[in-house]
């Protein structure tokens, strides 16, 4: 048998037998795994949470790592020793078409800057991988729509690393939200403090570092002199590669908001913000925002300020769902709920802190095999149809913001009514690449 169709059968015996749900990970670390049943990863962007993906991976017993890419040799190395430490040989490239080439790899993991992810993750479909790839899913509306139609297309598996879709607590919430005792909800609150995320200053741009394929990195963001605060963690800082907080913690915290209230695309948008707390400082992005969502019968708000701590319900990051009847605010580390209180009589009873009891990240890495092994791709905790919806909707505050309008989403033609907003649809792509088509 093919090694695709003998992990596909095998996975369907052991989801009969009600194991695969059943055992923990560690259990099944102490299985062995043979040859035909491992699965061959190899990860691209390894600086960052493409490692962390990495790392969740490979505690599963039948996930081998065959190969590493990243453009920054210095990465590249450190990884390639690690991994070396645990006995385990890869290839390194710096070249991701290489990996792709490869026809042992059956598993991409994409970890790159933003801008990357569209035109990888499409490649890595055509070329027959499945995929999990880092949010956001695309660094545009379009990306989006593209990567979408590339999964449809080639029929693989493609993961967004939305993690908390796997986390108990996060679907407990989701759950009691749906079941209707908030009574009507009108407004939910989305936000991200980041006290920790202080002032980037302005420093002179420069020779790129040495085994560092910056031409390679650039791919097709504009071609600009090489300056160091737009390379590994702060490229999300900059409207070249990124979206700043909206589109970094944005997508985590309004896929809850997204989720819980069962919410297609936004009826209008309208942001305001700016660099207030580091005007001279050399991210592009805005460091303060408010976003105001308006959907069918309630409004969504966003807020993410950075050297900022306290924020709603003085948590740093959250989703609140306010009610008629209470409040369920939700974070990472839990859910509970805030009875309204009405003349001194609560409108419903209080539910106290619901605290995190799992790995969100390894239990995502799990369900993703669970799926490459079964092929039912309708159960991926978080599909590039999940992703991308929740990507396009953040898009869609930080061009409100850019345009400087409150704009209005026409459903039937897939754009706004607005021409200027409408050129933030695409990002622009240069050095020759274009962006896929359906």
């Amino acid at each position: 048998m093919k090694r695709r169709d003998f992990l596909q059968s095998s996975s369907t015996l052991l989801a009969g037998a009600g194991l695969a749900s059943f055992l923990p990970i560690d259990v099944l670390a102490k299985k062995a795994i043979s040859a035909n049943d491992k699965i061959n990863v190899a990860a691209i962007g390894i600086k960052g949470m493409g490692w962390a993906d990495l790392t969740a991976l490979l505690k599963l017993p039948e996930v081998q790592c065959i190969a590493l890419c990243d453009v920054d040799k210095n990465v590249l190395d450190s990884r390639v020793a690690e991994l070396a430490k645990q006995n385990i040989k890869v290839a390194a490239y710096s070249d991701y078409r290489q990996v792709l080439a490869n026809k042992d790899v059956d598993v991409v993991v994409i970890g790159t800057p933003d801008h990357w992810h569209c035109l990888i993750m499409n490649e890595a479909c055509e070329a027959g991988k499945d995929v999990y790839v880092e949010k956001p899913a695309g660094n545009s509306i379009i990306e989006c729509r593209a990567m979408v139609a590339a999964q449809k297309k080639y029929n693989r598996a493609v993961q967004v690393g939305q993690w908390q879709h796997s986390n108990k607590h996060y679907q407990d919430a989701m759950d009691f939200v749906h079941s209707g005792q908030l009574g009507q909800v009108r407004l939910v609150k989305a936000w991200a403090y980041q006290g920790w995320m202080k002032s980037v200053p302005v420093q002179p741009d420069s020779a790129p570092p040495a085994g560092v394929d910056y031409k390679m990195w650039l791919g097709p963001a504009k071609t600009r002199p090489f300056n160091p605060n737009r390379f590994h963690f702060n490229f999300r800082w900059y409207w070249d590669y990124a979206g700043g907080l909206m589109t970094d913690w944005g997508v985590h915290m309004i896929d809850y908001a997204l989720a819980g209230m069962k919410a297609e695309l936004p009826n209008s948008i309208m942001a305001s913000g700016g660099k207030f707390a580091y005007p001279d400082d050399a991210e592009e992005t805005p460091d303060t925002l408010t976003t105001v969502y308006e959907f069918n019968g309630f409004n969504m708000l966003w807020e993410h300020a950075t050297g900022i701590n306290d924020g709603p319900y003085l948590r740093d990051h959250g989703v609140a769902f306010i009610g008629n009847n209470g409040t369920l605010v939700v974070d990472r580390g839990g859910w509970e709920v805030i009875p309204e209180k009405i003349n001194g009589e609560l409108k419903m009873q209080a539910v106290e802190r619901q605290q995190r009891v799992d790995n969100g990240l390894e239990l995502h890495a799990k369900n993703f095999i669970e799926v490459v092994k079964s092929r039912k791709f309708e159960d991926l905790h978080a599909p590039i149809q999940l992703g991308a919806h929740v990507a396009t909707v953040c898009q869609m505050g930080n061009i409100a913001f850019r345009s400087g309008k409150k704009v209005y989403w026409d459903k039937a033609k897939g754009e706004f009514t607005d021409s200027e907003a409408n050129k933030y649809l695409a990002a622009e792509y240069h050095n020759g690449y274009k962006i896929p088509k359906p």
